[in-house]
This record gives C-alpha cells, sequence and structure tokens, in this order.
C-alpha cells in the first residue's frame, strides 16, 4: 500500500513547480539568459537576489519571465537609504529583500525595525544570511561578525512581525538544533540548507532527523501540527558569481538527503516549491 501511495504522487510532484529561493544576480544579463533556460528545463523559479544598481536591468527579466523569476531587492541594513529602497523595490514589483547580510548590529536590533515593518505592511519575505560568512579577502579590513548575525536573532524578529515571512538561509551553520526549534515555535520561519552544510553532512545525511524531530508528535510542548517538521525547509541553491553549477550541485544534496532521512513525497512536494507558492499567494491580498 505505501508503494502504490508513492505512485500515485508521484505524477503531482512532478506537475509541481520547483522554487530556488535563493540566487544571486551578478549584474550580468548573459546569467539571467542561462538562469532563465535552466529553470524552463526543470520547470523551475528562482527568487532573483538583486544589488540596487542591477535593479532596471533585473526588472526587465522578470516582467518577461514572471513564472520563472521572483525579485527581491538586496539591501543593507544600515544604509541611510535602507527604508528608501525598500519602498523603490515594492513599486518596481520585487516580492521580498535580501539576502540580509553584514549588519553592524544585531539583526534583531531595534534600529532595524521600521525597515522589518515596512516589508511586512507591503507582505514581501525577507532573507537573512544566517550562521557563518566566507571571508573572500582576508587581507581587507572589515567590519563583519557571524555573532551579529546568529540564527538566535530572527527569533525576536519573526515575534514581533508575525505577518512578516522570514527565510533563515543555511540554517544558521552551524547551530542547526538553534535554527530548528525557533522554526518549530514560529510558523513565519523557514530555513534553506544551502552552502556547506550538505557538503559537510554528506556522510551523516540522517543527522538530519534529530534536527526535525518532532513530526507526528503529540505534546502541549510542541505546536500542533500533521505536517512534516521537514517542511520548515525551503530549497535554496545559493549560486552566486553566475556559478549556475551550484543549482544541480545543491538540488542532489537536497534530494540525497531527504531520501536518507524518510522524507515523505508529499513533504518534498511542499520543501521543492509548495510552500513558497502558498506564501507568494498569500502575499498578493
Amino acid at each position: 500500500m505505501r508503494t502504490l501511495a508513492f505512485l500515485l504522487v508521484v505524477p503531482y510532484l512532478l506537475a509541481q513547480q520547483l522554487i530556488d529561493a535563493h540566487v544571486h544576480y551578478n549584474g550580468d544579463p548573459a546569467f539571467l539568459e542561462k538562469l532563465v533556460a535552466k529553470l524552463e528545463a526543470v520547470d523551475g523559479m528562482a527568487f532573483l537576489l538583486t544589488d540596487p544598481k542591477d535593479l532596471e536591468s533585473a526588472r526587465g527579466f522578470i516582467r518577461k519571465f514572471p513564472k520563472r523569476l521572483v525579485g527581491f531587492g538586496q539591501i543593507r541594513l544600515d544604509d541611510p537609504q535602507a527604508l528608501a529602497l525598500v519602498d523603490r523595490f515594492h513599486e518596481a514589483g520585487f516580492r521580498g529583500l535580501g539576502e540580509l547580510s553584514g549588519p553592524l548590529k544585531d539583526f534583531h536590533d531595534k534600529s532595524y525595525e521600521r525597515i522589518y515593518k515596512r516589508a511586512e505592511d507591503y507582505r514581501m519575505i525577507i532573507l537573512f544570511h544566517t550562521g557563518i560568512v566566507n571571508r573572500t579577502n582576508p587581507e581587507v579590513p572589515t567590519d563583519v561578525s557571524v555573532d551579529r548575525m546568529r540564527v538566535t536573532t530572527l527569533d525576536n524578529i519573526a515575534r514581533r512581525f508575525p505577518k512578516l515571512t522570514l527565510i533563515g538561509a543555511h540554517l544558521g551553520n552551524p547551530d542547526y538544533a538553534w535554527a530548528a526549534e525557533i522554526a518549530r515555535w514560529n510558523p513565519n520561519i523557514y530555513f534553506d540548507l544551502s552552502g556547506s552544510t550538505l557538503i559537510k553532512k554528506q556522510e551523516d545525511l540522517t543527522f538530519f532527523k534529530s534536527i526535525f524531530w518532532w513530526s507526528s508528535v503529540v505534546s502541549p510542548h510542541t505546536p500542533k501540527s500533521t505536517t512534516s517538521a521537514f517542511e520548515k525547509v525551503i530549497f535554496g541553491s545559493d549560486v552566486f558569481n553566475g556559478e549556475l553549477e551550484e543549482f544541480d550541485r545543491e538540488l542532489a544534496l537536497y534530494k540525497r538527503m531527504l531520501s536518507a532521512c524518510g522524507v515523505s513525497a508529499e513533504a518534498q512536494a511542499n520543501i521543492f516549491g509548495g510552500t513558497l507558492r502558498r506564501v507568494l499567494a498569500a502575499g498578493q491580498h
């Protein structure tokens, strides 16, 4: 019966559009051509993380391919023009902000509240970098601290702005347990598993069952839910610098992990697109 049930679900899975919540636009229109071709091949959509200087070129592609690209505005929280940029991206039809990274204060600092409130009013999604961050030019002094981007800082934001959908990139690497526990109690938080985590854990993929542990648990100590705990995960590839090959590598790693953890076909349909389709639809009202 279990095999029959899975076979009945397969056509449903194939009919659903894949959504990648984490693709960086490198400012090169040629990359967008390749990205759209990739998305056409897999019937996919991508959240295109766009710097303000690249807004106009990205907007043209988004308008041309509305079923393939969703605009996200990449702002800096400490930019004096941050609020005006939120307005500008919203007026351009962008549906979210991010990937927010490199804040000079903790993500949950009250000075950023007006930015989050504006995003909530616009029903925009915010993608936050969480956890360890790269250091591409070690010889150059920078005021960057992973401590300001700890995944625990998202908890207070989610509680203060209950209509704001938050996505934490990288599952808080390496604070995975904190990330999952915060997502467990906050219905407006999801996480992607992009970056080094699935590479680091590829020999121990069942580890994630201990992180997303509460499926089918009936207890006053966890929210009531009939869905898999893994549905707090959404797909994100973290393609950057035009390296589109990362899309295929990350997709393969996600599938390996979900298979190793015995995640149902129904839950995987939400992880690979169903959850974000509902979030996007809700934001249109």
